[in-house]
């Protein structure tokens, strides 16, 4: 529940501390996809005090929080003393790397010294660096001739599976699943056609390199539907892959993203819809962030796409 307290960092003026968000907190909020309903939306942002001990001594820190993006917006002179007093104080117990939960005395401190009327010269604004994404080394090109191969054909369009079948199809083609197959390994054969497809000539499917933003399920169909009537690179049959399409592309081990793809896809899709319903309810997604197939409602707040079509 957010205390309405407001802060200016550099010209922009935040309105309302969430003071029960926390560094654990978030997991379950923006990392587990679903764990807690606080999320609306995918422009939602949330803004909290934490302390952040990966330097060589802990500073009181600002975030700002989305589904997208965490980012430090600003570091708060505080009193060392008291900064250092909160970290001790929680000892081992700090559940995420090193960013730890602030304590009363410092959201005291806050309310009495920085926020609303206070001085603001204690809040200094970090400025956002810009991070271009490494997108692996080169893949070999496509010549945009599909002759002479026989791909493994796997299943597409829309499904209805349960549990049991879709743990039935991570062990039938061996797919990488942390939780029900970890040592799986599913060979593909990437290519590069143009700069915005990959191309698996094992599969004998054709992908976006990046996405779709995150959304609905009912928004996401819509999407696809505008971009095929406008032709996406070229053509007008993209879809959302089949669970087994999708898990196809999964490796058993994480990227230098922290991605369990190939680097040469965007890690900006950590997790996309596949075309499967869950029976008895839901929808089923693919989690390359986490490196497994899971459920969920697909509505709030939804998923992101990553579009397929057959060569």
């Amino acid at each position: 529940m957010g205390m309405f307290h407001k802060i200016k960092v550099g010209d922009k003026v935040i309105k309302s501390i969430d003071w029960e968000m926390t560094p654990e907190l978030t997991f379950g909020t923006y990392e587990s996809w679903g764990g807690r309903e606080r999320v609306r939306n995918n422009d939602e942002r949330i803004y909290y005090f934490f302390i952040d001990s990966w330097g060589e001594k802990p500073k009181l820190c600002l975030m700002e929080r989305a589904i997208k993006h965490a980012r430090i917006i600003a570091e708060i002179q505080a009193p060392d003393e008291m900064v250092s007093s909160c970290v001790d104080s929680q000892g081992e117990v700090a559940f995420y790397d090193r960013s730890f939960a602030i304590n009363e005395q410092i959201r005291d401190w806050l309310i009495d010294h920085v926020l609303d009327d206070g001085d603001n010269s204690l809040v200094k604004p970090l400025t956002e660096r810009v991070a271009h994404e490494d997108m692996g080394s080169k893949l070999p090109d496509w010549d945009g001739n599909a002759a002479g191969f026989e791909p493994t054909v796997l299943p597409s369009g829309a499904q209805e599976l349960s549990d049991d079948e879709v743990r039935n199809i991570i062990v039938k083609h061996n797919f990488a699943d942390g939780a029900l197959n970890p040592s799986g390994s599913f060979a593909n054969r990437l290519h590069h056609y143009g700069q915005h497809i990959i191309v698996d000539l094992m599969t004998g499917l054709m992908w976006q390199r990046s996405g779709l933003d995150i959304t609905s399920s009912r928004s996401m169909n819509k999407k696809i539907d505008k971009l095929n009537s406008e032709g996406l690179h070229g053509y007008n049959d993209w879809r959302l892959p089949s669970v087994e399409e999708a898990m196809s592309l999964m490796e058993s081990s994480a990227n230098d993203k922290d991605i369990h793809l190939n680097s040469n896809f965007s890690k900006e899709q950590p997790f996309i819809f596949t075309s499967a319903q869950r029976t008895p309810g839901g929808y089923w997604f693919v989690d390359y962030k986490h490196g497994r197939v899971f459920w969920s409602s697909g509505t709030i707040p939804g998923g992101f796409g990553r579009l397929c079509r057959t060569i």
